[in-house]
């Protein structure tokens, strides 16, 4: 870290992805110490980061930042499944209430100079009314009702909120596709490695995606050379879900979405996958995101394709088979029998 003069502050570093992207922006030459803050201690190698344990849903989020006279904060605690945060109420607290208490500590905070939000391309949500592909000006066709998705909706909104109250703060909020990588575990992770994969029939989702090691470049590049504004970042191209399972070599077992949905209730009640009704909508409908600003404003070019990043995490996967694969394909044979192909293939695009 020798050289660097930034004083980075990370939020989030007790999940494995927050940890692994605190490490690399403390690797790099911009940067000369890194805050690795969370309410658990990190379990893995920090390397050198300095863990504070504070949780930011209180004011003494403040005082870390005063004390280590932090410039820079890099807001990466936005968590998308309840089960990972002990229920629906304090995933909230922790998403909307934290975010909330960290943009006061920052506002009040002289020093600090820039704000970087990951947030995600969820915020678009996920429809049969939506556009081919999102820029970062549209609205999505429906306002999130609940969940991860209204969450990271008024997340937004207070970040806009603070940055016309500290307009001499640099803000930037990367809107991520779905992260992916051999060491990411998400809801669309662990959907993926399930044995056997449900889809929803008469469907076939697009998908981008960004590989783990792009968002620690995206990250250190918003760090050390940052650009205020709001920017999808994802790989270039798009990966339909019908290709994603192909490549996979793994079952795929179509249904009816309402049988989708009861077994996504079962699956999250085993703690196998998360299938929460914004991520159901995205393996309906899928999304597609404009990368223009990405890489002409924010200069920044994600080294892996959609593809790539997809081949990189099914690389590390080892061949299915067991009791929940013949489970499924047990409640599948139960299920009402499939329409007629062509009415499946007239009925996607209707929803």
């Amino acid at each position: 870290m020798a050289g660097g003069d930034k004083v980075v502050l990370v939020t989030g570093v007790s999940r494995d992805l927050g940890r692994r992207c605190a490490r690399a922006l403390a690797e790099h030459p911009s940067v000369r110490r890194v805050i690795g803050v969370d309410v658990v201690p990190p379990r893995g190698d920090v390397g050198d980061v300095s863990f504070v344990r504070a949780d930011i849903r209180n004011p003494v989020i403040a005082k870390v930042i005063a004390k280590e006279d932090v410039d820079t904060v890099v807001h990466m605690s936005v968590i998308a499944t309840p089960g990972s945060a002990g229920g629906r109420n304090t995933m909230k607290e922790l998403n909307v209430i934290g975010t909330m208490q960290l943009l006061a500590a920052c506002q009040k905070a002289p020093s600090v100079r820039d704000l970087v939000v990951k947030s995600t391309t969820t915020v678009y949500g996920a429809s049969n009314r939506d556009p081919a592909m999102f820029t970062e000006d549209m609205e999505p066709r429906r306002a999130p009702r609940a969940g991860y998705a209204k969450d990271v909706a008024e997340i937004e909104g207070y970040v806009r909120g603070f940055a016309r109250r500290r307009s001499d703060c640099r803000v930037t909020m990367l809107r991520c596709a779905n992260v992916i990588g051999p060491h990411v575990v998400s809801p669309l992770t662990s959907y993926f490695r399930l044995p056997v994969i449900p889809t929803v029939l008469g469907y076939d989702a697009r998908m981008q995606l960004l590989h783990e090691d792009d968002l620690r470049a995206v990250l250190q590049h918003c760090v050390s050379t940052p650009v205020p504004g709001t920017f999808n970042v994802a790989g270039s191209g798009v990966l339909m879900l019908s290709q994603a399972v192909r490549r996979l070599q793994r079952p795929a077992v179509p249904m009816p979405a309402f049988a989708v949905g009861s077994l996504g209730s079962a699956l999250r009640s085993a703690r196998l996958a998360d299938f929460s009704p914004e991520q159901q909508a995205f393996l309906t409908y899928g999304r597609g995101v404009d990368t223009t600003q990405m890489r002409e404003v924010l200069g920044f070019e994600p080294r892996h394709t959609t593809a790539e990043a997809f081949a990189d995490f099914a690389a590390g996967l080892t061949p299915t088979g067991g009791h929940l694969d013949r489970a499924l394909c047990g409640l599948a044979a139960r299920l009402p029998s499939a329409p007629d192909p062509v009415d499946a293939g007239r009925g996607g695009p209707r929803g």
